[in-house]
């Protein structure tokens, strides 16, 4: 399992306590281009407050995060965006009541020479970007409330590389959709794949996680219980992980590891 690759992202010994509690104890993860990591675990294991640290929504009491092999401070969610780090929540945070233009720009419009709203060169840009994204999309003119859940992750995720996103932190993208919207978002993620961009992915559904992620890493009470390529263990396995902290032979362990296994 081992690369000779930059990784995009490595946090490496990360910890964050709160009010005396371990929230993340010396955890460490890496993700590389074109690469997707879940990263599981029960509630309260860890594996959100972890993902936040790179996202600058927490700020790390120790430990080192790395982009593109070089350290990086990352202490608020605006210099998380100066290294391409964008994250799209499971709110999804789009605007209702306008279009996907106006989402993609929303807060960065762009301006004609006379200081008004440049609407024809943000709806191309955003057809540019949807259309490498999913060529299927077809409803610009209409109110992002009016879409489906799955053209609904398009738009967010549309608006993350519009600005150059190269690592995407997706938290529970495929939550409340159908079948046909979860694989919908699954056609984007294999997209973003193809241009090199990287995707946290943090879901509880572990059918997702097999289908989309190219390596797990399972999180328990704070701490890294191990860390594997999908390809080669197995979804019991893997619930091995999370619930009892076992890790099986072709998993690499971490310090949250059952001793003597």
């Amino acid at each position: 399992m081992t690369e000779s690759r930059t990784p995009l992202v490595e946090m490496n010994n990360i910890s964050i306590s709160f009010g005396g509690i371990h929230a993340v104890d010396n955890a460490s993860v890496d993700l590389y281009p074109g690469e997707v990591v879940a990263v599981l675990g029960h509630n309260g294991a860890g594996k959100s407050t972890l993902i936040k640290i790179l996202s600058g929504a927490y700020r790390r009491d120790s430990g080192d995060i790395l982009i593109n092999g070089e350290a990086a401070v990352i202490n608020n969610p605006r210099d998380a965006k100066t290294y391409g780090i964008e994250t799209i929540y499971q709110t999804l945070a789009v605007a209702d009541n306008v279009d996907a233009a106006a989402n993609l720009y929303l807060g960065r419009e762009l301006r004609t020479p006379w200081g008004t709203l440049d609407d024809v060169a943000m709806e191309h840009k955003t057809r540019e970007v949807m259309g490498r994204l999913n060529p299927n999309f077809q409803r610009f003119k209409e109110p992002v409330k009016a879409l489906s859940g799955g053209q609904r992750q398009s738009v967010a995720i549309a608006r993350a590389i519009l600005f150059d996103a190269r690592i995407l932190i997706m938290d529970e993208p495929t939550a409340a959709l159908g079948p046909q919207e979860t694989a919908q978002v699954g056609e984007l993620i294999k997209q973003l794949k193809k241009e090199g961009i990287g995707i946290f992915l943090i879901s509880h559904d572990i059918h997702d996680v097999f289908d989309l992620a190219d390596r797990v890493t399972v999180m328990k009470n704070g701490r890294v219980v191990g860390h594997a390529r999908t390809q080669d263990v197995t979804k019991d396995e893997v619930l091995g992980m999370i619930i009892l902290g076992k890790v099986p032979e072709k998993a690499i362990p971490g310090p949250g590891a059952m001793a003597n296994v």
